[in-house]
């Protein structure tokens, strides 16, 4: 496998503590803290999962570890994005049911207000997809428990591929990962990199 170069403090991200997230989900009128949602890490030395997808109505970095603090109109809305259910919310089932107890989603666990942290988490992203212990690749356009092989109508503006296909990130969410697992639309397993495509 090819080695990515190594940038300043690459190892260091911020991770969704899956236990917390799903914790505070579960009771989300009595949660009173945000103590642990997201924490910082080593990537070299913690085991994780790591998140690729098509954004939608995301959830920031603020939002998520604010989220307790809201007023209660404003975080119904941010708990009812398709971004915190169907993004943040399966993928971190995905992970527990795994035995992950860390995950991370790039929509979430980078400060985007700070240049300085978007710019590093850029350049240290192919390494953190390289050294994650499996990657979940959300396919959201393909609602059928089935890989999506072939050119299909359905995905017409999309050149007739589930739009994960023509991000301009997939490419490195594809390769760099020893291990990679589609989902469908409603996170049904449709298939991982090692049976489509063998070494």
């Amino acid at each position: 496998m090819e080695e990515y170069p190594v940038v300043s403090d690459t190892q260091k991200m911020k991770l969704l503590n899956v236990a917390v997230v799903l914790d505070r989900e579960k009771d989300i009128q009595q949660a009173v803290s945000e103590h642990g949602v997201l924490e910082e890490l080593d990537g070299e030395t913690t085991s994780y999962a790591i998140l690729s997808h098509r954004w939608a109505s995301e959830v920031s970095y603020q939002e998520m570890i604010g989220l307790m603090k809201m007023e209660e109109q404003e975080r119904k809305e941010v708990v009812h994005r398709d971004g915190y259910q169907n993004i943040i919310i399966k993928s971190c089932e995905q992970a527990m049911k795994d035995g992950y107890k860390w995950l991370w989603i790039d929509t979430c666990c980078i400060d985007k207000r700070s240049s300085a942290e978007l710019s590093e988490a850029i350049k240290a992203m192919c390494r953190w997809y390289q050294i994650a212990q499996v990657c979940y690749a959300h396919l959201n356009d393909v609602d059928k428990s089935v890989f999506p092989t072939k050119i299909e109508r359905k995905f017409a503006k999309s050149n007739g591929w589930s739009e994960w296909f023509i991000r301009g990130w997939t490419l490195q969410e594809l390769i760099a990962p020893t291990r990679v697992e589609f989902f469908d639309k409603d996170w049904v397993p449709i298939g991982n990199k090692r049976r489509f495509a063998p070494s």
